[in-house]
């Protein structure tokens, strides 16, 4: 992957990327070929010191001297950032790799007034500690090898996966976008049960978490169905299933459902807002 990436914004899920990156040990990438630019430059400073990345003069710079371009802004003022480099990007081949929430690639293209090769990625949270989820869509001037890039990217900080389309790009954020919180909630409810029995916070909150990671990796690496699983830890007659009982009882899956409506709906509102 020898190729010049260039970082336009340097907050935490920039930062995330290029550590990411850089300890993979991917052959080629190194901190010289890593370019960011952003106005805060304390932030910068500080990624050029832990990374050895190269600072960038300014944003058009970056464009033109990068064969991907990652936009790590806040949708707020992406507009304002984008539209003064059309120039730069009529003038460059580069790979937008977006991961801008609810911004669509035609107002990527719009704001830029030139047809580019925009891959949009909804990353999560996790990806701070290598553990991200991230789903991505391409636009249809995104070649193969761009494709892969960008697989590469994101997989430096997790896991990623495709979706067909780009409408699809708003269940990734309602699900693993804006999931995390939603398991945390779950884990916090948890602790406070445990702590409302007489349970120590430390202990309580220590088995809560060790609970979710192992339940989750014993999904992973299992071959049965989830239900199956569930089925396998719940005794007739025991305490799982009174547990589960109480959960249908209070429709726990018709809440998830909802929940997970309105975090896509409020998705697809701000795509028609900030467009």
């Amino acid at each position: 992957m020898n190729q010049i990436i260039g970082f336009v914004g340097s907050g935490n899920m920039a930062s995330s990327l290029i550590g990411g990156l850089l300890s993979c040990g991917i052959e080629g990438i190194n901190g010289e070929q890593i370019r960011v630019f952003d106005p805060s430059t304390d932030k910068v400073d500080a990624l050029v010191e832990k990374f050895g990345v190269r600072r960038a003069d300014n944003n058009q710079s970056l464009v033109l001297e990068s064969d991907v371009v990652v936009i790590a802004v806040k949708p707020q003022v992406m507009q304002s950032v984008l539209q003064p480099l059309g120039g730069a990007f009529r003038e460059s081949s580069a790979l937008i790799v977006s991961i801008v929430a609810g911004i669509t690639s035609a107002s990527i293209e719009s704001w830029l007034q030139a047809p580019c090769a925009i891959a949009r990625v909804m990353p999560n949270t996790p990806a701070l500690v290598g553990s991200g989820a991230s789903g991505m869509y391409a636009n249809k001037r995104v070649t193969d090898s761009q494709r892969a890039t960008t697989e590469t990217l994101m997989n430096a900080v997790g896991l990623s996966v495709w979706v067909n389309s780009e409408d699809d790009i708003d269940t990734v954020t309602a699900l693993s976008g804006s999931g995390p919180a939603y398991f945390m909630l779950f884990i916090q409810s948890l602790v406070d049960a445990a702590m409302q029995a007489g349970l120590e916070e430390t202990a309580a909150k220590t088995l809560a978490v060790q609970t979710a990671m192992g339940a989750a990796e014993l999904v992973c690496a299992s071959d049965q169905s989830i239900q199956t699983l569930i089925d396998n830890v719940t005794s007739p007659g025991g305490t799982t299933e009174q547990a589960l009982l109480s959960f249908n009882q209070s429709n726990l899956k018709q809440a998830v459902r909802d929940a997970f409506d309105a975090a896509k709906h409020r998705s697809q509102e701000l795509a028609r807002e900030l467009a």
